[in-house]
């Protein structure tokens, strides 16, 4: 059966798995879905090398890169690493001290992330440039209105540009900026999200882009994670799904045993939407973390200080929680949406796609059958 997103990036099944691990991407295309990788934390340097791997195991199938390319920054980007790091208040680098010592985790892990650590969240561009160096098949703009380098590149390489929305109103600023494909993503999701719930918010998305007079597909994203849930989207007018949680607890993912663990623990109201990761809202599961950040009344930083300040802390409490500190494994947290309730087993996500498949087709032939 064919869909209108299959014959756009060449896929067998308009599901897109967004990752950070190379090895689902790989797995998920492989399986004939279309695996995305989130290429904010890379290097171009590192992104060469990831993409380069995924050529050698995806077995000629298609694949995307996901890029951050954020439309407003606390930071202008011609400041440095090491000047950026130098912003970060004193109160806040004691705070997250005293989180490691009273966890029983050396505290040297405080120092904020600078120099080739830094992540990547002025460096789009750059890793634009790696990604179209190799044969992907889509390229997505993480947060933010797509720039016009963007659309241009995706023009002048013939690869279509997709955009994360999370409202109605950030659909139609990517629209007017030229975007192929709208990601809608409801507030269920894992990472950054808005808060409309993903029900309401792929039909709204859906009827404003009629109105406009305009074809352009929308992706469903937020809280899928199976395949019935995948073709209600679709039944609404999606033209496909868009997942990331469902790939943490596949056997693949770089989630730590000890946060895939904690996702089948988890029930759907187990996450938060918190400032203290990145400095945006993101969806995490809720951990002593945020309950430590909520206690002290300590307000988040803005992007990108808040990530420089908390990942390499978050590092090393995931080090600690896996060589069995009770304490971190309290502390660690991931991104995740609230569909985590739904996961039951870790399983390998070439199993999961297939899963999907099967589970949406069972759900299509409910449908067909309460009409007819």
């Amino acid at each position: 059966m064919p869909f209108r997103m299959t014959e756009m990036v060449g896929c067998e099944f308009p599901l897109f798995a967004f990752s950070h691990c190379r090895d689902v991407v790989a797995a998920v295309s492989r399986a004939g879905g279309f695996g995305v990788l989130g290429a904010v934390s890379f290097t171009p340097e590192q992104l060469e090398q990831e993409l380069a791997w995924i050529d050698d195991h995806v077995d000629g199938k298609p694949y995307g890169v996901d890029v951050l390319i954020p439309e407003v920054q606390a930071v202008e980007k011609q400041v440095t690493a090491d000047e950026i790091v130098a912003m970060i208040p004193s109160q806040y680098r004691d705070f997250t001290r005293s989180i490691l010592r009273d966890a029983g985790v050396p505290d040297d892990a405080a120092s904020p992330l600078g120099g080739s650590q830094r992540p990547n969240t002025s460096l789009g561009q750059e890793l634009l440039e790696v990604s179209f160096r190799h044969p992907v098949r889509l390229i997505a703009n993480a947060l933010g209105t797509a720039p016009p380098e963007m659309i241009a590149a995706g023009k002048r390489h013939g690869i279509p540009v997709a955009a994360l929305v999370g409202a109605k109103e950030h659909a139609m600023k990517q629209i007017e900026a030229g975007v192929d494909v709208i990601v809608a993503q409801g507030g269920e999701g894992g990472g950054h999200c808005g808060e409309v719930a993903t029900v309401v918010l792929i039909p709204e998305v859906i009827e404003a882009i009629r109105d406009t007079g305009k074809d352009i597909p929308v992706l469903a994203a937020g809280g899928i994670m199976n395949g019935r849930q995948m073709a209600g989207m679709m039944a609404m007018g999606a033209a496909g799904a868009w997942c990331g949680s469902v790939w943490l607890a596949t056997a693949e993912a770089e989630t730590t045993e000890v946060f895939r663990s904690k996702m089948i623990a988890a029930t759907s109201r187990d996450t938060i939407r918190s400032k203290h990761r990145t400095g945006k809202f993101s969806r995490q599961l809720r951990s002593d973390w945020h309950g430590k950040w909520e206690a002290a009344g300590i307000p988040a930083l803005p992007m990108p200080l808040m990530m420089l300040l908390s990942e390499p802390v978050l590092r090393a409490i995931d080090k600690a929680a896996v060589n069995g500190n009770p304490q971190a494994q309290g502390l660690a947290t991931y991104f995740v949406g609230q569909g985590v309730g739904l996961v039951r087993e870790v399983r390998g996500a070439g199993a999961v796609v297939q899963d999907f498949k099967q589970e949406f087709a069972e759900g299509f032939e409910a449908l067909s059958a309460a009409i007819a």
